[in-house]
């Protein structure tokens, strides 16, 4: 037998199973899409009992064997004080309720910030963050943002503006261990979600951007943009 005759043959083994490899990495990549899609469909009407950044926090804990503690608790929207739904909306997403999930107006806006080292806020939406704190945690990857991107608008259709702000509001980071607005609202004013006022609000949305490095006490000039922002906004 031949040396041409002894390798041919492997040729197209080769190719098949690189074949194979690619319509099984399909399948997957489209079923967990499609699980992700009716995880938002079931938050339609379940309040989420954990997300990604939630499940993050407690593996680094683990990892890095430091005490962790999780505030979470879910209330409606109706428990939040309007003043802080608007301080929100006004510091992460001015234009939440024009926008269908993106906002390319703020990302051109965010990348000049970028630029010149000004950064007060980033570029994504509401309904990105909320997508992102669901499934993905803070990573930051190529994948990741193609997934969200194509989940943005599924969240959209099927939760609708009022849904998603309530979610947003009880499960984003709002500290170390902190998550949700009724959390966030004991422990940086011992107060409920309910009674926080406009100020209150405002110092409690400038810190969003970065949870983890702010405090609500030190964010006095962010905390007046804001509060321009929402006098802007008619709130």
């Amino acid at each position: 037998m031949t040396e041409e005759t002894e390798t041919h043959p492997k040729i197209p083994l080769a190719e098949g199973f690189l074949q194979s490899f690619v319509r099984w990495l399909v399948i997957g990549v489209v079923l967990l899409w499609s699980l992700a899609a009716l995880i938002l469909l079931a938050t339609r009407w379940i309040d989420p009992p954990s997300t990604a950044v939630h499940i993050q926090r407690h593996l680094q804990a683990w990892i890095h064997n430091t005490p962790y503690h999780e505030r979470y608790k879910f209330i409606p929207l109706g428990q939040i004080s309007r003043d802080l739904q608007h301080a929100v909306v006004a510091a992460e997403d001015a234009r939440f309720y024009q926008h269908h999930g993106f906002d390319w107006h703020e990302v051109q806006i965010a990348a000049e910030d970028d630029l010149e080292g000004n950064r007060t806020r980033g570029g994504s939406t509401i309904t990105q963050q909320l997508v992102k704190n669901l499934f993905f945690g803070t990573g930051r990857s190529i994948l990741r943002k193609g997934a969200e991107f194509t989940l943005v608008p599924v969240a959209e259709l099927v939760l609708g503006k009022r849904r998603i702000l309530e979610i947003y509001l009880n499960v984003v980071e709002w500290g170390p261990g902190i998550y949700g607005a009724e959390s966030a609202c004991h422990y940086y004013d011992g107060t409920a979600a309910r009674n926080v006022g406009r100020e209150q609000a405002a110092r409690l949305a400038a810190i969003l951007p970065a949870p983890l490095k702010r405090r609500p006490e030190r964010m006095n000039n962010y905390s007046v943009l804001i509060l321009e922002r929402m006098r802007q906004m008619g709130w």
